[in-house]
């Protein structure tokens, strides 16, 4: 199985430098870059995902959150990235401030694939030589690219 991420994740999706100080600033500028790409309203992105973080941090350790949740009136799932001027505190499994965030955004009835997107982008940023090259990424492009390229690397975790 392929390892990018190309399948899931919107071109315009892919942010550097947001400035957020807290989640709940997090969850609103994302509700602003997000809301555009998909024609939906930003607090009803932010809410959704301020509702998901309620049931536990999505901070999933390396300075990597992955909030997500279910939106009303999606095609599809949908991934966003992230980066950060400045980490901030999210509860981490590992207390280690978040400066990477990969939003994830899916139809209310999208059980199973839900979860497998959730696995894989899971697996994709467990790879700490991965995250390291974002943080490296000089642009949103090269943010993007490495995103999008399948380094052949990890082939062996994804059977």
């Amino acid at each position: 199985m392929s390892n990018d991420l190309s399948d899931l994740l919107h071109p315009d999706l892919v942010v550097v430098g947001v400035a957020a100080t807290s989640k709940k600033t997090l969850f609103q500028q994302l509700g602003s870059i997000v809301a555009p790409a998909i024609d939906g309203k930003p607090s009803a992105i932010a809410g959704a995902l301020t509702e998901r973080e309620k049931l536990g941090s999505t901070g999933f350790g390396g300075g990597v959150a992955i909030p997500h949740a279910r939106l009303p009136d999606l095609p599809r799932i949908i991934v966003g990235v992230a980066r950060l001027a400045q980490p901030i505190e999210f509860q981490s499994v590992d207390d280690v401030p978040v400066d990477i965030v990969v939003a994830m955004l899916s139809p209310p009835d999208a059980g199973a694939e839900h979860l497998k997107a959730l696995a894989r982008v899971s697996r994709r940023f467990r790879d700490r030589a991965f995250v390291a090259k974002l943080r490296g990424a000089g642009s949103r492009d090269a943010l993007y690219a490495l995103l999008t390229a399948d380094d052949g690397n990890h082939a062996r975790d994804a059977a």
